[in-house]
């Protein structure tokens, strides 16, 4: 050893003591704090409750018929949801999801719209519901990026307007579903696999895809981690703001042609607090409300876990209020845990 305490020519480097447990301590919190450890957390939170499920509901719950009545549950709201995901990713919110699949499904079900779907094709009920979706999406958003108002008031405007012009449209009445062809195609299955369900993989497989390998994914998480920076860098961030809620309300209008096929009818009441559905499985799933950070994973085992939670609550014969409050519960908990994991992330 020479003089200084450093090691001489040829002598091995004393290790430090402790600094390989540190550093395979630090790389698992790194791992446990990023997405993969909220999955994880996820996928262990979707199976205790499964696992309730079986307990206490027994074979009402463990058979396939139940489990693919969960997945065509969760597929309506899983929709809304990514597109929800991507709004609150690029720093907005939106409460008007329910009023505008509402104001939707009425739209597509009115007496014209089902005549011209019957003399043309039926294609044209999902046309009308998806125009009213991106219409509303597109209000909102030209509202809240060029108008420079408050995400929150404007959306809660919306909720108010849409749903108030589904009852005028409807004249508060159920409008029945006579489309045969629109009923058959999206009632039916695919290998077992019902179409709705389908339906809500592949948008959360197009959602997946547009947030992670597009350039339009990255200009989402600039812009609500940071407007500013995001304007400074190129981006147009108020055209970008406006399409995220086009985008959401395209979403809607899908949703809304899924519900009109589970329950064969439009009508102003569809769509009841799906903005809270919404919003929980996106905070539940990991995606940081006041954005920058979104996950489209998350949000659909969120979406599966508050589903799963329903079912279970109903086999078990548990009231709406019970259920309301465990999912409130479950919300500031998750948002609570948000705010441990950003404080710990930053520096100093």
């Amino acid at each position: 050893m020479e003089s200084g305490g450093q090691p001489g020519p040829g002598e091995d480097v004393p290790e430090k003591k402790g600094s390989s447990g540190g550093g395979f301590r630090s790389r698992a919190t790194d791992l446990l704090s990023g997405s993969a450890g909220r999955n994880l957390g996820l996928v262990i939170a979707l199976l205790l409750l499964c696992l309730i499920g079986l307990i206490t509901a027994g074979d009402r719950f463990a058979n396939v018929d139940n489990m693919m009545t969960v997945l065509r549950l969760a597929s309506v709201i899983g929709v809304v949801s990514v597109g929800m995901t991507f709004v609150i990713t690029g720093g907005g919110i939106d409460l008007s999801v329910g009023a505008i699949v509402a104001l939707a499904s009425v739209w597509a079900t009115t007496l014209a719209t089902q005549t011209m779907a019957t003399d043309v094709h039926w294609i044209l009920m999902v046309t009308t519901a998806l125009a009213v979706g991106a219409g509303c999406g597109l209000v909102n958003g030209l509202l809240i990026a060029y108008g420079r108002m408050a995400a929150f008031i404007v959306t809660l405007a919306m909720l108010a307007a849409a749903r108030g012009l589904a009852e005028l449209i409807a004249d508060k009445k159920t409008q029945v579903v006579t489309v045969g062809p629109f009923l058959d195609f999206f009632r039916g299955s695919l290998l077992g696999v019902p179409r709705l369900v389908i339906i809500f993989a592949l948008v959360a497989v197009a959602g997946w895809i547009l947030l992670n390998r597009t350039a339009y994914g990255r200009r989402t998480l600039a812009v609500g981690g940071n407007p500013e920076a995001a304007r400074l860098a190129g981006i147009n961030v108020k055209r970008h703001q406006t399409s995220l809620y086009v985008l959401l309300g395209v979403a809607c209008g899908i949703a809304a042609v899924m519900l009109m096929a589970r329950t064969t009818a439009g009508t102003s009441t569809h769509g009841t607090l799906y903005e809270l559905d919404a919003i929980a499985a996106v905070v539940i799933g990991g995606t940081l409300l006041s954005g920058g950070r979104g996950t489209i994973v998350g949000t659909v085992f969120g979406v599966l876990i508050f589903t799963t939670l329903t079912n279970v609550f109903t086999l078990n014969n548990l009231d709406t209020s019970t259920q309301a409050v465990a999912k409130g519960a479950i919300i500031v908990i998750a948002v609570l845990l948000q705010q441990r994991v950003a404080a710990r992330s930053t520096p100093g």
